[in-house]
Protein backbone atom coordinates (compact mmCIF):
# COMPACT_ATOMS: atom_id res chain seq x y z
CA UNK A 1 0.00 0.00 0.00
CA UNK A 2 1.37 3.63 -0.78
CA UNK A 3 1.71 6.27 1.80
CA UNK A 4 -0.84 8.18 2.28
CA UNK A 5 0.22 11.91 1.67
CA UNK A 6 -0.82 14.80 4.49
CA UNK A 7 -0.30 18.18 4.51
CA UNK A 8 -0.36 20.21 7.82
CA UNK A 9 -0.96 23.59 7.08
CA UNK A 10 -1.02 26.19 10.43
CA UNK A 11 1.61 29.47 11.07
CA UNK A 12 2.33 28.33 14.45
CA UNK A 13 5.79 25.79 14.24
CA UNK A 14 5.43 24.17 17.27
CA UNK A 15 2.22 23.05 16.00
CA UNK A 16 3.72 21.84 12.97
CA UNK A 17 6.81 20.31 14.23
CA UNK A 18 4.66 18.34 16.52
CA UNK A 19 1.56 17.08 13.90
CA UNK A 20 4.71 16.52 11.53
CA UNK A 21 6.49 13.95 14.67
CA UNK A 22 3.42 12.62 14.88
CA UNK A 23 2.95 11.08 11.78
CA UNK A 24 6.10 10.85 10.56
CA UNK A 25 6.49 8.20 13.29
CA UNK A 26 3.61 6.24 11.99
CA UNK A 27 3.57 3.48 8.74
CA UNK A 28 1.14 4.61 5.96
CA UNK A 29 2.22 8.26 5.94
CA UNK A 30 4.09 10.94 4.01
CA UNK A 31 3.68 14.35 5.62
CA UNK A 32 4.61 17.79 3.90
CA UNK A 33 4.07 20.91 6.18
CA UNK A 34 3.50 24.90 5.25
CA UNK A 35 2.81 27.92 7.28
CA UNK A 36 0.49 29.82 4.78
CA UNK A 37 -2.42 28.89 2.98
CA UNK A 38 -0.54 30.29 -0.22
CA UNK A 39 2.28 27.66 0.55
CA UNK A 40 -0.50 24.50 0.39
CA UNK A 41 -2.09 25.93 -2.82
CA UNK A 42 1.32 26.24 -4.42
CA UNK A 43 1.89 22.62 -3.88
CA UNK A 44 -1.91 21.04 -4.40
CA UNK A 45 -0.07 19.81 -7.40
CA UNK A 46 1.44 17.09 -5.01
CA UNK A 47 -2.00 15.27 -4.70
CA UNK A 48 -2.85 15.28 -1.12
CA UNK A 49 -4.73 12.36 0.15
CA UNK A 50 -5.60 14.75 2.82
CA UNK A 51 -4.90 18.75 3.99
CA UNK A 52 -5.31 19.68 7.60
CA UNK A 53 -6.10 22.88 8.21
CA UNK A 54 -5.72 25.49 10.75
CA UNK A 55 -8.16 28.27 10.66
CA UNK A 56 -6.14 30.61 11.87
CA UNK A 57 -3.29 31.76 9.43
CA UNK A 58 -1.07 34.96 10.19
CA UNK A 59 -1.76 37.62 12.28
CA UNK A 60 -4.79 40.38 11.30
CA UNK A 61 -2.20 42.47 9.46
CA UNK A 62 -0.68 40.64 7.50
CA UNK A 63 -1.89 39.76 3.60
CA UNK A 64 -2.25 36.19 4.46
CA UNK A 65 -5.31 33.97 3.57
CA UNK A 66 -7.35 32.85 5.87
CA UNK A 67 -8.08 29.14 6.91
CA UNK A 68 -11.53 29.90 5.28
CA UNK A 69 -10.18 31.22 2.13
CA UNK A 70 -7.71 28.37 1.66
CA UNK A 71 -10.51 25.97 1.91
CA UNK A 72 -11.80 27.73 -0.73
CA UNK A 73 -9.30 27.69 -3.21
CA UNK A 74 -8.46 23.96 -2.52
CA UNK A 75 -11.67 22.35 -3.65
CA UNK A 76 -11.33 25.53 -6.45
CA UNK A 77 -8.51 24.05 -7.55
CA UNK A 78 -9.81 20.07 -6.72
CA UNK A 79 -12.80 18.96 -5.36
CA UNK A 80 -11.88 15.63 -4.14
CA UNK A 81 -9.07 16.59 -1.47
CA UNK A 82 -10.44 15.55 1.81
CA UNK A 83 -9.69 18.57 4.46
CA UNK A 84 -10.01 18.55 8.24
CA UNK A 85 -9.92 21.83 9.95
CA UNK A 86 -7.87 22.32 13.11
CA UNK A 87 -9.04 25.60 15.59
CA UNK A 88 -9.17 26.89 18.90
CA UNK A 89 -12.29 28.20 18.05
CA UNK A 90 -15.42 26.97 19.57
CA UNK A 91 -17.58 28.94 17.90
CA UNK A 92 -20.75 26.66 17.02
CA UNK A 93 -21.53 29.16 13.76
CA UNK A 94 -17.68 28.75 12.58
CA UNK A 95 -17.88 25.26 13.17
CA UNK A 96 -20.76 24.95 10.43
CA UNK A 97 -19.30 27.12 7.80
CA UNK A 98 -17.01 25.25 7.58
CA UNK A 99 -18.43 22.11 6.95
CA UNK A 100 -21.13 23.79 4.92
CA UNK A 101 -17.85 24.96 2.55
CA UNK A 102 -16.85 20.93 2.08
CA UNK A 103 -14.73 20.60 5.55
CA UNK A 104 -14.96 17.06 6.31
CA UNK A 105 -14.37 17.37 9.89
CA UNK A 106 -13.78 19.88 12.52
CA UNK A 107 -11.33 19.22 15.37
CA UNK A 108 -10.95 21.46 18.49
CA UNK A 109 -7.14 22.45 19.27
CA UNK A 110 -7.34 21.49 23.21
CA UNK A 111 -5.27 19.86 25.61
CA UNK A 112 -5.73 16.07 23.83
CA UNK A 113 -6.55 17.40 20.21
CA UNK A 114 -3.11 15.46 19.08
CA UNK A 115 -4.91 12.24 19.52
CA UNK A 116 -8.15 13.37 18.26
CA UNK A 117 -6.60 14.03 15.36
CA UNK A 118 -4.96 10.94 14.89
CA UNK A 119 -8.28 8.93 16.03
CA UNK A 120 -9.95 11.32 12.58
CA UNK A 121 -7.11 10.61 10.34
CA UNK A 122 -6.65 6.88 10.95
CA UNK A 123 -10.43 6.59 10.90
CA UNK A 124 -10.54 8.96 7.64
CA UNK A 125 -8.53 6.37 5.86
CA UNK A 126 -10.19 2.91 7.62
Amino acid sequence: MKNRLIFFVDDDKMMLNLMEYTFKCRDGYEVKSYFSGEECIENLKLNPDLIVLDYYLGDEDSNSMSGLETLHKISEFKKNIDVIILSREKNPELIQKFIENGAKKYVIKDDYFIDTLIETIEHHFA
